[in-house]
């Protein structure tokens, strides 16, 4: 540790202050990926806004790393790091939901769960992640993929404000029309400009949703991966549906001679005429033959949270990802040579499909440039022994090479793992360059670098 003291601090903050004298520490430390073992100076778990102004200017006048952690998902661990000060939300989650306007507006601790649990009771939903422990920010902040993207854009998209508090210590609410760069940059460029201490969005009419997980032995693979291209490139945006490898999991309507073997997956939902849900996911029942499956009307909030008790926090954790322009023949070789290899229940390979809305912004019209990308595959391997990192870890680096040669130069942020830092201009593509100018503008010391960092220009 590097032996500041941070009394002076407790007398400004109202969050309690948990440093390595504390009982808690280890507990307040760790985050998602428990692959990551960092020990920061201190963890501020913030009760409100003067709390962040109070750490930004501690750690800035004291030369002290800063860390956020808005859920704490991230692959990497950039939500913690040694000898830091490390922001943490926890304890500020709230949701208020304005039905009148049609939009919400999100704590920066929130959790995806935490948000449609809140907009749901008014019959309301967002673009939110698959995964409901996902934190809010730090998945808007980065793109924001998930099953309602087709149809209503990214969750940056959907984004109406920020408020923010600046390098300086100062707030900002940032909008199309006030610090516009700032809005601009926060729509996809990460963590780079500053710590974002609330969201609000814009809601859309989503309540029951016809659910469907369809679950097939993976010697179909490859008849189910080329029937969901075809279907897909002519689906309506109301079917936000993704195609996937796992280890089949204990789930009731799986039975147990699958739990544990190579499968492939269908999910998603179809957010139309309910009366249309059978017909729609008919087919994908008839393709091939069914392992098992749930297809059946449900509440939005239950698929958005259903795989959280697959993804307990602490496990180990490393990722990859990509866009493809096509889900080509070539692509869909790589998937199955690796995708029926997954070496453990906890992890998901997803082949997100992401036209419809978020193809009507433009490249340049926010951070996020992946505006022609047809699909999104994310490698995400997570396991429980640390014996097994090195197989694992080769395991995602030799998929994604193979699907290296179909895919765009770009990766998805959020799905970047720490070695992936050296793409940061690539995966920003015409982008990088005004976001350097607006890192200058609001972050020219780099203070706020604890992530996929864009240097100052």
């Amino acid at each position: 540790m590097n032996g500041i003291s941070f009394d002076s601090l407790r007398e400004q903050v109202r969050g309690q202050i948990i440093t390595s004298a504390d009982a808690d520490y280890d507990a307040a430390r760790a985050v998602y990926n428990g692959m990551i073992d960092k020990r920061p100076a201190a963890v501020v778990r913030v009760s409100q806004v003067a709390d962040v102004i109070a750490c930004v200017n501690f750690a800035r006048d004291n030369s002290l790393d800063l860390a956020v952690r808005g859920g704490g998902h991230s692959a990497p661990g950039f939500g913690t790091s040694d000898d830091a000060l490390v922001i943490d939300f926890v304890n500020t989650r709230g949701v208020r939901v304005d039905p009148a306007r049609g939009t919400a507006r999100s704590e920066a601790g929130a959790t995806w769960a935490d948000f449609n649990h809140a907009t749901h009771a008014f019959g309301l939903a967002t673009t939110g992640g698959i995964v409901g422990s996902t934190g809010v920010s730090g998945l808007t902040l980065g793109g924001g993929i998930g099953y309602l993207n087709r149809k209503f854009g990214l969750s940056c998209d959907n984004l109406l404000s920020a408020d923010v508090v600046t390098a300086e210590g100062k707030f900002l609410t940032a909008t199309e029309s006030e610090n516009e760069d700032l809005f601009w940059a926060l729509r996809g460029g990460g963590g780079n400009f500053g710590v974002v201490t609330s969201l609000e969005y814009r809601l859309h009419p989503v309540d029951v949703v016809h659910t469907g997980i369809i679950i097939y032995p993976v010697e179909h693979a490859e008849t189910v991966a080329d029937f969901y291209r075809e279907t897909m490139n002519s689906a309506p945006e109301e079917f936000g549906a993704f195609l996937g490898f796992h280890q089949g999991p204990p789930v009731p309507f799986l039975p147990e001679e699958w739990h544990g073997k190579p499968v492939c997956v269908v999910v998603g939902m179809w957010t139309g005429d309910m009366a249309e849900g059978p017909a729609r996911w008919q087919p994908f029942l008839d393709v091939a033959p069914v392992a098992g499956s749930m297809v059946a009307p449900m509440p939005y909030t239950f698929l958005n949270s259903a795989f959280d008790p697959l993804l307990p926090k602490g496990m180990q954790a490393y990722w990859k990802a990509a866009f493809l322009a096509e889900l080509n023949d070539g692509a869909i070789k790589a998937h199955l040579e690796y995708g029926s290899r997954v070496p453990s229940v906890q992890t998901s390979v997803h082949i997100y499909p992401i036209d419809g809305a978020v193809h009507r912004v433009g490249a340049m019209e926010t951070a996020f440039p992946n505006r022609t990308a047809k699909f999104s595959p994310v490698i995400a391997c997570m396991w429980d022994d640390p014996a097994d990192n090195t197989a694992n870890i080769a395991w995602v680096r030799d998929y994604a090479a193979a699907l290296q040669p179909f895919s765009d130069t770009a990766g998805y942020i959020n799905f970047m793992d720490g070695d992936d830092l050296p793409k940061v201009a690539e995966n920003y593509g015409p982008n990088f360059r005004r976001l350097t100018e607006i890192k200058a503008k609001y972050d020219p010391q780099n203070l706020f670098h604890v992530n996929q960092n864009i240097p100052s220009a």
